[in-house]
């Protein structure tokens, strides 16, 4: 056997190292589009934060309810709906059927509790649909019940009480927290 070997060295070219324009092309291109999408994922954070803020802001200047009651008339049909919001501090009554009262003649709101007594939360004026009487939940402690009597215009003071039998009354709930 004979051994033949290429005793002529020609020299190798080194591979081509370059790199394609189009490989090239789509870095820049992923880069690019990368960029975008960091810079749009925080705009959106930020925008969400700032909408978070908003609306946290605006829940609490949203009414809370705190105390409810239904009155009802003697045939147990809803008459009105009494509503306590502590942060604006008064009462608000809805009407709920068609009955007003006469020209002299004005409806008083009454908190009866457990002792028995009533005590006098107001006069409803005006003919509103839904008239406010200022309170706080604190004077409603202990109150198991609201109640409305028809008085003489302009009502009557607390020591005497209701002068004729309640026209509504209905149990007063403390919503829980």
């Amino acid at each position: 056997m004979t051994n033949i070997t290429n005793t002529t060295s020609e020299p190798t070219a080194p591979p081509d190292r370059r790199v394609s324009p189009w490989w090239r092309a789509a870095a820049y291109l992923l880069v690019i589009v990368l960029s975008i999408g960091v810079t749009f994922t925080f705009s959106m954070y930020e925008v969400f934060k700032a909408q978070i803020t908003h609306l946290q802001g605006k829940l609490q200047t949203l009414p809370q309810i705190q105390f409810v009651a239904v009155l009802t008339d003697d045939q147990s049909a809803p008459a009105m709906l009494i509503t306590l919001d502590p942060q604006e501090k008064a009462l608000q009554i809805q009407r709920l059927n068609a009955v007003t009262e006469g020209r002299e003649d004005t409806m008083q709101l009454w908190a009866l509790g457990a002792s028995g007594k009533p005590e006098s939360l107001g006069v409803l004026e005006g003919k509103g649909k839904t008239p406010r009487l200022p309170t706080s939940s604190k004077l409603l402690q202990g109150v198991t019940q609201l109640a409305i009597s028809v008085e003489d215009k302009g009502g009557v003071p607390d020591s005497k009480g209701p002068r004729l039998p309640y026209l509504f009354k209905g149990p007063l709930v403390q919503k829980a927290l």
